[in-house]
């Protein structure tokens, strides 16, 4: 397995109803969720899903309500066996894991934070920090020390003797955090875990989860219904819609070149010039090297080198890459351009 890739998804379908594996050959065959559901009264959660997620990236996998993303991400730790197909995790199939293996696997190598928080409403922050490592057989001053450690990287400092009820909707979403952190897994699936919180401690959230995967690398699957949270953390977004998976790439990808209508209606209201980057939208016609120039690099975004080529009067900016080369060019015709979609809709 490519070392690139942590996790991999093979042809996997789900159908939820008494009779899975005898209606499995009508999906096979194209039948689509609607008329499953109205000829042999079963629910399609996933059809033939094929998915690469790579290593140490933040995945992100979005769709609107009952598009199979949660019913998905369930799959990866098996809280939910498919009607087919195979998942690997690192090279181990994790369908043919014994249930001892199973439970071993989950305890060691992911963890999980719910969008309802999940916590013990009985138990202090540090009680519930402490929870999963006390799974994993570590007790003690060592599990106190592990859990202080995130509680303290979270901004909770002080509010370990607190409990749950004594928390505003963002704290409790922090402990949920700190209790994934500190089991220290491989994998952290975080399903919806954002989306219960107020815009503002929201955003904060996202920018925490940022500033912690620039430090720890984690191989993070992480479930949204809104497009611009993608975006914002994600790495990779795969969309699904209807049990599909309809495309999976970088959020450069999505808004360059939208797989279908129902992608393209997801990103016609997202304000391109925010996140699209220089990389993704310059030219190589070098303007007359007479022309005022401002240099900018290949990820800045297309707001920026606007406001730089504003700011020094220039006519053009020259885009370089991580090493100084000249790769490409942009004017502010070109940068019109990408933001005409946004103003035609």
């Amino acid at each position: 397995m490519n070392e690139d890739i942590k996790i991999k998804i093979s042809n996997l379908t789900k159908i939820f109803g008494p009779k899975a594996k005898s209606v499995l050959q009508y999906v096979d065959n194209g039948m689509s969720k609607d008329d499953l559901l109205k000829e042999h009264q079963h629910v399609l959660g996933l059809s033939n899903i094929n998915l690469e997620l790579r290593n140490k990236n933040i995945e992100v996998i979005m769709g609107l309500s009952g598009s199979g993303k949660s019913t998905l991400i369930r799959h990866i730790n098996r809280l939910i066996d498919p009607t087919a197909g195979s998942i690997t995790i690192g090279g181990e199939d994790i369908i043919g894991m014994s249930k001892e293996k199973l439970r071993q696997f989950r305890q060691q190598k992911t963890a999980m934070v719910f969008q309802s928080f999940a916590l013990l409403p009985h138990k202090t922050v540090m009680d519930n920090v402490c929870y999963g490592i006390f799974l994993q057989g570590v007790t003690g001053d060592e599990a106190h020390q592990r859990a202080q450690k995130w509680i303290d990287r979270v901004g909770l400092s002080g509010y370990e003797d607190r409990y749950p009820s004594q928390l505003s909707g963002g704290m409790k979403q922090r402990v949920g955090l700190a209790r994934a952190l500190t089991c220290d897994t491989e994998i952290l699936m975080m399903d919806e875990a954002f989306s219960a919180l107020d815009p503002l401690i929201r955003s904060d959230m996202q920018d925490l989860l940022l500033e912690l995967q620039k430090e720890l690398h984690k191989s993070i699957i992480f479930i949204t219904h809104d497009l611009d949270e993608a975006l914002k953390i994600g790495d990779r977004i795969a969309i699904l819609n209807g049990g599909l998976l309809v495309q999976h790439g970088t959020s450069q990808d999505i808004l360059m070149d939208p797989a279908d209508d129902y992608v393209r209606d997801f990103v016609k209201k997202v304000n391109r010039s925010h996140v699209l980057h220089a990389k993704s939208v310059m030219n190589n016609n070098k303007p007359d090297n007479n022309k005022a120039k401002v240099v900018v690099n290949t990820e800045d975004s297309i707001d920026n080198v606007l406001c730089e080529i504003l700011r020094s009067d220039a006519e053009y900016a020259v885009v370089q890459d991580s090493k100084g080369a000249e790769v490409g060019y942009l004017n502010k015709k070109d940068i019109a351009e990408v933001v005409k979609p946004l103003v035609d809709d």
